[in-house]
């Protein structure tokens, strides 16, 4: 199946229909899957969505707002439906869904769904709301399947078919003691094909891997990937469960994180909304180009230091921005890759050797390889081998600057706390920007001007 994108066939559809009465557009919209619906959301105004949400049946209104992206600030078109359709969609979502969203809102707001919802929902979301949302305990589900460890296969059986008819769907059932503390979990399959006299303590597996509440979400993520889980169950410092955090919870956070550290290299705030408005995005980036200038003056000081090389040697001047744009596309090359590492694993010191060693080979071959072919073209078009020689010399020595540092500087920013992808490229582009024109003027001077 395809993913779904927004056309102008489907948008002038909606909208037609929302112009028409409500059986027509009931009709259309039972065509569209609630995440298709919420795509759609994107390109309507608030006030079709609250039309849209009023006419769909509670359940599936509850999916389509859970499917919402935050920036599409789901919590409002919540806090402006009629209470009573507001009360059945909060029900109807998973109580994870419903703290993400009503967290969106004010204080007063939140009091005013959580009071108007049923009790047992309402105590739910607001002790997932307690939880930071970047953690285990924000991403958590507290709906889960538990069963006591000294039942048997028939109580356990019964007890399983209770608790689900509130849950659309469930990977693993966790064995607690009378005291809620999680002893192991165990599988459907394995209780249906125990033996009739079986009990839950004699089938359940006691080596499982678990998560603390206060958990950073990579850290959940990592290993649920490691084990390759669908889910994970969430204790307390007691092992008392407290809920479980799924597969699609994991891929939401890493879309998320994959997001950021796009951001971050870019030199952009991760608070900025990739569909926010002018003035945020401006708030978000001048501040880094503002550093960027700082470091293009410290570039250009190099250039005025050796102005009577350029005064007699001007063709350096075109060559000197190649041999520094290429430095900063190996260095990002170098920086992606090995930002990418830290993310996956804690490297070692021998794995962290490793990596700037093979960066320093790359970029000292690739150096090479398009030193030779600088050279050639000096050679073509200006007929001089020496200034070929500066500029292989050069450019040689740039993508081994641009390889040791992409590499090294985001370990060691990583080594002393600070996030590698945050300030990476701007150190990184202040070294190959200096270097790009540091080498070609210091080898033209030695090689060509003392000749």
């Amino acid at each position: 199946m395809q993913s779904f994108e927004i056309n102008k066939a489907d948008l002038e559809r909606i909208k037609a229909a929302l112009e028409s009465d409500d059986a027509e557009l009931e009709k259309v919209l039972k065509e569209y899957h609630a995440s298709e619906i919420a795509i759609l959301f994107e390109k309507l105004p608030l006030e079709a969505r609250e039309k849209i949400i009023n006419i769909l049946p509670s359940d599936i209104a509850s999916e389509v707002i859970s499917e919402m992206d935050e920036e599409q600030d789901p919590g409002e078109l919540l806090i402006n439906l009629h209470p009573e359709k507001r009360s059945e969609i909060v029900e109807e979502l998973d109580y994870d869904d419903a703290s993400d969203i009503i967290s969106q809102l004010d204080e007063d707001e939140q009091k005013e769904i959580l009071e108007d919802i049923d009790q047992e929902d309402a105590t739910n979301i607001r002790a997932l709301m307690s939880y930071a949302e970047d953690t285990a305990g924000g991403l958590m589900n507290s709906a889960v399947i538990k069963v006591n460890i000294k039942l048997d296969k028939k109580e356990a059986l019964d007890a399983i078919i209770h608790q689900s008819e509130e849950m659309e769907e469930f990977y693993t059932i966790y064995a607690v003691d009378d005291h809620d503390i999680l002893q192991g979990i165990l599988s459907i399959k394995s209780i249906i094909k125990a033996p009739a006299h079986a009990r839950v303590g004699d089938l359940v597996i006691k080596d499982f891997v678990y998560v603390k509440a206060d958990l950073d979400q990579e850290d959940v993520a990592d290993l649920i990937q490691q084990y390759n889980l669908t889910t994970i169950p969430v204790v307390d410092d007691n092992m008392k469960l407290l809920g479980r955090v799924t597969v699609d919870d994991i891929i939401d956070v890493l879309e998320q994180e994959s997001t950021e550290d796009i951001l971050k290299i870019s030199g952009v705030s991760e608070d900025e909304e990739l569909s926010g408005n002018w003035k945020d995005a401006v708030k978000s980036r001048l501040p880094w180009l503002v550093i960027n200038l700082g470091t293009a003056y410290l570039a250009a000081s190099i250039i005025r230091h050796f102005d009577s090389t350029v005064s007699q040697l001007p063709i350096l001047a075109a060559y000197m921005t190649i041999i520094a744009g290429m430095g900063g596309n190996a260095a990002t090359q170098a920086l992606a890759v090995t930002v990418r590492r830290i993310s996956l694993t804690d490297l070692t010191d021998s794995q962290a050797y490793n990596t700037v060693l093979k960066e320093f080979l790359v970029g000292m071959i690739n150096g090479a390889a398009n030193g030779v072919i600088v050279f050639f073209i000096a050679l073509f078009y200006d007929a001089d081998p020496l200034l070929g020689l500066v500029l292989f010399l050069a450019m040689t020595g740039n993508l081994i600057v641009a390889g040791l540092t992409g590499a090294s500087i985001p370990l060691v920013l990583k080594r002393v706390g600070i996030d590698p992808a945050v300030a990476s490229s701007i150190i990184i582009t202040t070294f190959t920007d200096c270097a790009g024109f540091l080498l070609p003027l210091w080898f033209a001077t030695k090689l060509l001007l003392h000749h």
